[in-house]
């Protein structure tokens, strides 16, 4: 038991959101096996309240030619709003996240135009070969979207297993009509986030980007 609690620890601590990815796809049979083991995630009473669509391909390279565009032409959809505001350390951690990004790609504070340039980033999918987007059904809500982020995880950390990288995208959620109409899905589905993922370029400087974490005694409250 002490080798696999050693290797899951490697695996979490090995999952990083990384936005530099070589273009050849991952074979169809390691995808298959991949999104299995996704499959066993946790859900309230097993209801499974995911509808994930994969993209590559043809269809891939229609959004990552198409997005950026319909973004930059100021055409936005959201199922859900992106109204969070952030305070305090919640803040500081955002910023932190945003200056190790930054620091990493060699963007300074000043250079406005780099910044955007790296933002835009998302829409190409850092050239990832595969999008998975997590999309969830009406009417589910707040409960069934926590099912859906720990499927996410799941899958994210079965991709850092087989050596794969992957990178959760809350701005692929702007485009979710376009998304809706170029994959077939119904109305009904509601696009949440996507995530890029592949083959990690392994000497990108933007995979180079690491992120702290907060301590226990800042996070965790034990009570006995």
């Amino acid at each position: 038991m002490s080798d696999s609690s050693d290797i899951f620890q490697a695996v979490v601590e090995g999952r990083r959101s990384l936005r530099a990815f070589e273009p050849e796809p991952i074979e169809p049979a390691l995808l298959e096996r991949i999104f299995n083991v996704a499959q066993r995630a946790p859900s309230n009473c097993n209801t499974q309240p995911w509808n994930v669509h994969v993209a590559s391909g043809a269809v891939l390279e229609k959004l990552r030619t198409e997005i950026p565009e319909r973004f930059m032409g100021g055409d936005i959809s959201m199922d859900f709003p992106y109204d969070g505001v952030y305070d305090g350390v919640y803040k500081e951690r955002q910023h932190g996240a945003a200056v190790a990004l930054y620091d990493a790609v060699g963007v300074t504070r000043e250079d406005k135009a780099g910044r955007h340039t790296q933002f835009m980033r998302n829409f190409t999918f850092f050239d990832a070969p595969h999008v998975a987007f997590l999309f969830l059904p009406e009417p589910f809500g707040l409960r069934e979207a926590a099912d859906l982020g720990m499927y996410a995880q799941t899958l994210m950390l079965t991709l850092t297993s087989h050596g794969l990288g992957s990178c959760p995208q809350t701005a692929l959620s702007f485009q979710a009509n376009f998304v809706r109409e170029v994959l077939g899905v119904p109305e009904t589905d509601k696009l949440v986030f996507g995530i890029s993922f592949g083959r990690p370029v392994a000497d990108a400087p933007a995979n180079g980007c690491q992120t702290d974490r907060a301590d226990l005694a800042t996070a965790i409250n034990f009570h006995q």
